[in-house]
């Protein structure tokens, strides 16, 4: 099990303003603060569910960069429908990248579908995206990286974490501010 703190900061090393990531809430959202807040980090808030399909639209809406939506194994359960509708539009910009320790994070670390064997990997494939992936090792994430940054074609990838509760990094939670920026950022 890799720790998800060194997952994000090696997945978000050295970007560059052409990779939009949107965090799920919780804890990817603290993992990527802590790996270095960019302007272009939109971090969720109470929006459980819904990473991917902002992710989605992101991608569909500025389709000259790349996408990438980083969240937790719980957060992709609520929005698992997601999967159907990214499979049925299949933007080339997008990647969703799923933290999985098969456990619900947030709420007192119970044990989650995927703990119990729900296979997120199969249901995207189930759901029309051919390129998923199984990420076990630092060298698999550093695979991932070149394909998030360089590959065409929806991707979705779940990397197997640890259940370690790492302390909080917390970026502002005023979802206005967030937005403004995240716009601001992109030209808008």
């Amino acid at each position: 099990m890799l720790n998800r703190r060194e997952v994000a900061k090696a997945l978000l090393a050295d970007r560059d303003n052409d990779l939009l990531v949107v965090t799920g809430l919780g804890s990817t959202a603290y993992d990527c603060f802590a790996a270095g807040d960019h302007d272009l980090n939109f971090y969720l808030w109470g929006a459980m569910g819904g990473a991917a399909v902002i992710g989605l639209g992101l991608a569909l809406a500025q389709p000259d960069k790349k996408v990438v939506v980083i969240t937790g194994d719980g957060e992709m359960l609520m929005g698992m429908g997601a999967f159907a509708t990214i499979g049925v539009q299949k933007p080339d910009n997008l990647s969703v990248v799923i933290f999985d320790n098969g456990h619900y994070g947030e709420t007192g670390m119970q044990q989650s579908h995927t703990g119990a064997g729900v296979d997120l990997v199969a249901i995207a494939k189930a759901c029309g995206i051919a390129d998923t992936r199984e990420i076990n090792t630092m060298d698999g994430v550093a695979e991932l990286k070149t394909r998030v940054r360089t590959g065409k074609g929806t991707l979705v990838a779940r990397v197997s974490i640890a259940a370690d509760e790492m302390p909080r990094a917390l970026p502002t939670r005023d979802g206005v501010e967030l937005k403004l920026r995240f716009r601001k950022a992109l030209g808008l």
